[in-house]
């Protein structure tokens, strides 16, 4: 049974119209309900039940593989420290082993490589470039995360640690409704808005 690809129809007898069952395959959406049912079964060994209540009905089926993909994508990808994303190995000085300049330039160069790998630094004006390269040998490159191939996938990470300590965020970066949503919220009061010391033109995500 092909829910998706056929369609019923009528032609003309000699005796009136006559409904005949004119359903032929879709190539192409043949290939996708193959692929379906491909990535169901590679699938099943990482998901429960929580896969099947998933409402895919009115969804084509391209999109619902696409879905499936990245699920699967994510299952498999390795789970590695970001410096070993890299070939050979990302080994960065320790900051304390650098001057200012070649600190700076080494900064610059280890960004410019986070990117080619997709992830990206948020919230760092605030940072000096010293401050900025000890986060990045410190806690980024030494962080295990899924390493994934897929070209729309970013890893964001964000360096004002907002989550912890939202001053930097609250400070820098909150627009002023943030701000407000953020006081009445959490009934505390605001840091005064300032502007970042350190304006960068980092790289960003593609739009």
């Amino acid at each position: 049974m092909w829910p998706r690809a056929f369609q019923d129809g009528m032609f003309a007898t000699r005796d009136g119209f006559k409904m005949v069952d004119s359903r032929i395959p879709d190539p192409e959406e043949v290939d996708q309900l193959l692929l379906n049912a491909q990535l169901r079964d590679d699938l099943e060994p990482y998901v429960d039940e929580s896969l099947s209540r998933i409402d895919f009905r009115n969804v084509p089926t391209q999109v619902e593989n696409e879905y499936l993909a990245s699920m699967l994508a994510w299952e498999e990808a390795p789970v590695l420290p970001i410096y070993k994303w890299f070939t050979p190995e990302l080994i960065a000085p320790r900051p304390e082993s650098l001057g200012n300049e070649e600190l700076a330039e080494i900064l610059w160069d280890v960004i410019d490589k986070l990117f080619k790998k997709r992830i990206l630094l948020d919230f760092t004006d605030h940072l000096s470039d010293r401050e900025l390269y000890s986060i990045i040998y410190r806690d980024i490159l030494p962080s295990r995360e899924k390493k994934l191939t897929s070209t729309n996938h970013f890893l964001h990470w964000d360096c004002a640690n907002i989550s912890d300590d939202p001053d930097a965020w609250l400070r820098y970066y909150a627009s002023e409704a943030e701000r407000q949503d953020w006081a009445v919220t959490t009934r505390r009061p605001l840091p005064p808005a300032s502007q970042p010391p350190h304006s960068r033109r980092m790289p960003r995500r593609p739009l």
